[in-house]
């Protein structure tokens, strides 16, 4: 295992007992009553999903950005993320969402149709332009449709409902939502790592890549069902949390080779530790509510998608 990764793994095993003693009341398991409950029955299973949810975003960005050689690549830019908060505020509308396994194969089907649909309108030799019209396409078109069922929605709980969960958390979360999300984030994120050979030979262009065995339908199927998965199940425990997939393998690839199967482990790791510790930050700030995850994370990835934008313009002058 790589230094890196080695890193990550200790400052996790470093933030998570610190994030389940953190809240707007600190934990002292010597002194709280009921520590050991709360413990493990609130805070544990809210941090095991925080690394669960942060370890899918981040190996699912590290992914697209090797598949599409964009540094700009994001499940929520290119509309993965959208199309799975779409096929869960579906299944709010409809009144599945009741169902414990319902609101997630909905999520998944709508993480995967997004996928699908942008492989197919782009292609593979589409180039980045049209790629990210694409998805700017795809995730417009969700967000209409999902704007369209919250002003439609049956009543005012289901609207609340909807918006609510939206705004992306991992308030009240418990131990099923653990065990509905870390088995399909895992198989999700093993599918990457299969397509990490294929999207090193990309590196080298289409040419040089079919040349070294490369085959386009089966990277394209590993992409669509490892993104989907990963996506899908975060955005069903968690709604939309956006941005994850765009900051970490910025921050960790100068601490790889720079290949793309070198950058999934530590984007995953590195992801986690970001929705961990972004998640920890939203219990202690002392406002009135707790502050949405979703909203903090994109507090943050806005400027930093920002800062890309203008170091990609020097670059280009």
């Amino acid at each position: 295992m790589s230094r890196a990764n080695l890193v990550l793994l200790a400052l996790l095993a470093i933030a998570l007992p610190l994030s389940l003693l953190a809240g707007r009341v600190w934990i002292d398991p010597a002194t709280t009553p009921n520590a050991a409950v709360i413990l493990m029955e609130l805070r544990l299973p809210r941090g095991l999903l925080a690394i669960v949810v942060g370890a899918g975003l981040g190996a699912a960005g590290a992914a697209m950005q090797g598949y599409l050689r964009n540094p700009l690549a994001d499940p929520g830019l290119f509309g993965i993320a959208p199309g799975a908060a779409l096929g869960a505020v579906a299944s709010f509308w409809f009144g599945y969402a009741a169902s414990g396994w319902l609101l997630p194969i909905f999520a998944l089907a709508g993480a995967g149709g997004a996928m699908a649909l942008l492989a197919l309108i782009a292609g593979r030799t589409g180039g980045i332009a049209l790629f990210t019209l694409a998805g700017l396409m795809i995730a417009s078109l969700a967000g209409a449709l999902t704007s369209l069922a919250i002003s439609l929605a049956p009543n005012a709980f289901a609207m609340s409902e909807i918006v609510t969960w939206l705004m992306g958390a991992l308030t009240d979360r418990g131990w099923d939502d653990v065990w509905l999300a870390a088995p399909l984030v895992a198989l999700g994120i093993a599918f990457l790592a299969l397509a990490g050979r294929s999207l090193d030979a990309l590196t080298l262009g289409d040419a040089a890549a079919r040349s070294l065995g490369t085959q386009p339908g089966r990277l394209l199927a590993l992409l669509v069902l490892g993104v989907g998965l990963t996506v899908g199940a975060g955005v069903a425990v968690a709604g939309i949390i956006g941005f994850v997939g765009l900051i970490v393998p910025h921050l960790v690839r100068p601490l790889t080779d720079r290949r793309p199967s070198q950058l999934i482990l530590p984007s995953a790791l590195a992801g986690a530790l970001l929705v961990l510790v972004a998640d920890s930050i939203c219990r202690v700030l002392p406002l009135v509510t707790e502050l949405r995850l979703g909203i903090a994370l994109s507090l943050i990835g806005a400027p930093f998608f920002l800062g890309l934008l203008l170091r990609m313009r020097r670059g280009l002058a």
